[in-house]
């Protein structure tokens, strides 16, 4: 009797647990606290019920079984892979590892885009006033977000938010707006047919979060590349600088005899006549005072810059640079040389073996100077795949080993050489641009991407005369750069990241081009696509039916 009435004691024990344990959890979940009493409850459950569990097992030899044994066993693979599962997923929400496998890695950041949200300087938000949300344009604000707190999104109806619609200015559904402290900038406007861009909102977030600006001046007076839209014109190109927030003007040494004090950069484009002798005489001042030139000079010219370009070791070769390595593979001529091989230097530091061509250039040569350092930027294949061509009257451009010059030809140096003097004042404030505005370091300038809030233009960048070297790039073309090559491969890449390197601003990211998938479809004839149609439905099946035939006949 004893016996038996202490097993129902445990019986009405081992209920007693479930009860604790549904009590407990019933006080933790209506009252959203899970304080002491709660926990009183479910530790004293589990253990009453354990017990019970224990008691029962003893008691009827349940451990022995064999059906016991095989359950405990399927139960503890079930809770190790349950735990298994719940550690990968804690690592995962704590570490972020993503592998793009897509060739030209679309899904991945620039090293310019991740090293700038790296390096913040306060917090920044993108608004996007939509009602949809593009899993493609998500996924690029979320890999911007991953790589900084300091960086964040949110996707906003217009509709339902009408005054912080009405704050931005926000005039259509797709607009995004960069916010940082009170400076506002729009980005661009998203549609189904244009998706947001990392070139466009890298180079808005270095304008909004840039304190500084830089001024650029470009030659003109020479018959240099036009600088609004128009053949044979680099527009793009100065568009480009204003979107990595450079101001550009047009500048004419004839009028003013002086380079201004307030350049950070002085763009020589293709020039068709020489320079007088005074105004090669004010870049070479410009130069010695810590200035920061770029020279693109065409074949069959005479810039009359020579004198300059001695002091730096530089000689222009008056033959034409011939490749014919590009014919075959994306039908570039021979006189486009196409550069798949870039020096060691911060201009081309990302390029690894892309693509970049240059329509009738010419080779320079490299000579040493004392205090001067050169590094080739832009190098053609070796001879027989490149070679400089003297007779240039020729229609068959062939090798003449008395007259023309093997490859590799250098068609790009960088140099730079000690400022011979340095200014002790700083410079005054740049005069008003009539271009588009474009590249240093600035907060939001007022564009016309601008919105009305947009604070006032900022304070310029100190004047390239407290440098304390000088910097030169020359480039034996400047076809490159104008519009429709310069949105081509790498193209606008050397022109940027040069204007970049030449303002000094180490900080500031260089340039970065849109990613696009390559094109992978086949294009075929009638005739090509009607054999494959063939092909496929009669003459494939009847090659199996076949050897069904033939395996079924020897089995026979």
């Amino acid at each position: 009797m004893k016996i038996v009435a202490k097993k129902k004691l445990w019986k009405y024990l081992f209920w007693f647990g479930p009860f604790l344990i549904t009590v407990g959890l019933t006080v933790g979940l209506v009252s959203q606290q899970w304080g002491l009493i709660p926990l009183a409850f479910l530790i004293a459950g589990i253990v009453i019920s354990g017990l019970g569990i224990i008691w029962q097992s003893y008691q009827s030899n349940w451990w022995r079984r064999r059906s016991t044994q095989a359950g405990t066993n399927a139960l503890v693979a079930t809770l190790a892979v349950l735990a298994i599962l719940g550690l990968i997923n804690f690592l995962g929400t704590r570490y972020h590892l993503r592998a793009d496998l897509t060739e030209t890695q679309l899904f991945t950041l620039a090293p310019q885009s991740r090293e700038l949200v790296r390096v913040l300087p306060q917090p920044v938000k993108v608004w996007v006033f939509d009602i949809n949300q593009n899993p493609q344009d998500r996924e690029l604000l979320e890999n911007y977000q991953r790589q900084s707190s300091k960086f964040k999104y949110e996707y906003i109806d217009p509709q339902a938010r009408p005054g912080l619609a009405e704050k931005f200015g926000v005039k259509d559904y797709g607009e995004v707006y960069l916010e940082s402290g009170d400076k506002r900038q729009l980005v661009q406007t998203v549609n189904e047919n244009e998706r947001l861009s990392e070139v466009r909102l890298t180079s808005r977030l270095q304008q909004l979060t840039n304190s500084t600006t830089a001024k650029v001046y470009l030659l003109q007076g020479h018959g240099e590349r036009q600088l609004s839209p128009g053949k044979g014109a680099i527009s793009q190109a100065i568009q480009g600088l204003g979107d990595k927030n450079f101001t550009t003007s047009p500048l004419n040494l004839g009028e003013t005899s002086k380079v201004p004090e307030d350049a950070a950069v002085v763009i020589v484009a293709g020039p068709k006549r020489g320079l007088f002798e005074g105004e090669v005489k004010a870049l070479q001042e410009y130069l010695n005072r810590g200035g920061n030139l770029l020279l693109m000079i065409d074949p069959n010219t005479d810039p009359k810059v020579d004198s300059l370009l001695q002091e730096w070791g530089v000689r222009l070769d008056n033959r034409l640079a011939v490749d014919v390595s590009g014919e075959s593979v994306v039908g570039l001529g021979p006189a486009t040389p196409l550069v798949t091989e870039y020096g060691q230097h911060p201009i081309t530091k990302d390029f690894r073996n892309g693509n970049s061509f240059y329509p009738i250039a010419r080779p320079l040569v490299i000579s040493p100077v004392p205090g001067v350092e050169a590094t080739p930027l832009l190098r053609t294949k070796p001879y027989p795949k490149s070679w400089a061509e003297s007779d240039l009257q020729s229609e068959k451009l062939e090798f003449n080993a008395d007259k023309d010059l093997k490859g590799p030809l250098t068609l790009g140096v960088a140099l730079t050489r000690k400022a011979a003097k340095s200014a002790s004042t700083p410079q005054a404030a740049p005069t008003p641009s009539p271009l588009p505005s474009p590249t240093n370091q600035s907060k939001a300038s007022p564009t016309p991407s601008a919105s009305p809030a947009s604070p006032p233009p900022p304070s310029p960048a100190p004047s390239s005369q407290t440098a304390t070297e000088s910097r030169l790039v020359v480039l034996g073309n400047s076809n490159f750069a104008t519009d429709g090559l310069f949105q081509q491969q790498l193209n606008g890449d050397v022109f940027l990241n040069s204007v970049t390197w030449l303002s000094q601003q180490e900080k500031q990211p260089l340039s970065i081009r849109p990613k696009e998938p390559k094109n992978r479809r086949i294009t075929l004839t009638t005739t090509q696509a009607n054999l494959l149609i063939l092909s496929s439905l009669l003459v494939l099946p009847l090659i199996g039916f076949a050897i069904a035939v033939i395996i079924w006949w020897k089995r026979r």
